[in-house]
């Protein structure tokens, strides 16, 4: 494969799943320039492993990862970079407008630890089965089970009962 057909191929795909990966990458984050920054890298890598990759088939997944395993390095690598909660809500997706439960929801997930927040995503943001989520965070099928529970339990606590019949597709 010439260097042309993959950079025509990547420019096809970065085209079409950019804004997706972004937005991913902000429910991780919480913030958009954060965001920005991990989805750039997410591409940046995509683009470097491209030639060398002999079947892309799931080049959605495989960035999707990608996206998770950089958001989760950058976590580990600055540790005094926590968040921190405010009294103002979340930046807002360019796409569209968003309701009052969204923006809360959001909030809320930014308060959920970060390898807790990556299970919740991948599972009900991106509708990755128990067996995915775990392949694409390479971790076993039972920590994405303790992840998730304590993620949703975390949620829970931080919504209060308000949010008691909340499900994540929001």
């Amino acid at each position: 494969m010439t260097d042309l057909t993959w950079d025509a191929e990547f420019s096809d795909h970065f085209a079409r799943r950019a804004d997706a990966m972004r937005f991913t990458a902000y429910l991780l984050c919480g913030n958009w320039s954060e965001a920005e920054d991990v989805m750039q890298a997410a591409f940046l890598k995509l683009y470097l492993a491209g030639p060398r990759m002999a079947n892309r088939e799931g080049l959605d997944a495989y960035l999707r990862q990608i996206v998770v395993r950089t958001f989760l390095a950058e976590r580990r690598r600055v540790r005094w970079r926590r968040e921190r909660l405010t009294d103002s809500p979340p930046e807002l997706p360019q796409t569209g407008p968003s309701s009052e439960v969204k923006i809360v929801l959001w909030q809320a997930l930014g308060s959920v630890p970060a390898r807790q927040r990556a299970v919740l995503v991948l599972r009900f943001w991106h509708d990755l089965s128990v067996e995915e989520t775990a392949e694409a965070l390479r971790c076993s099928v039972g920590t994405v089970k303790s992840q998730a529970s304590r993620g949703l339990a975390a949620l829970r606590r931080r919504l209060g009962p308000n949010f008691a019949d909340l499900r994540m597709e929001v």
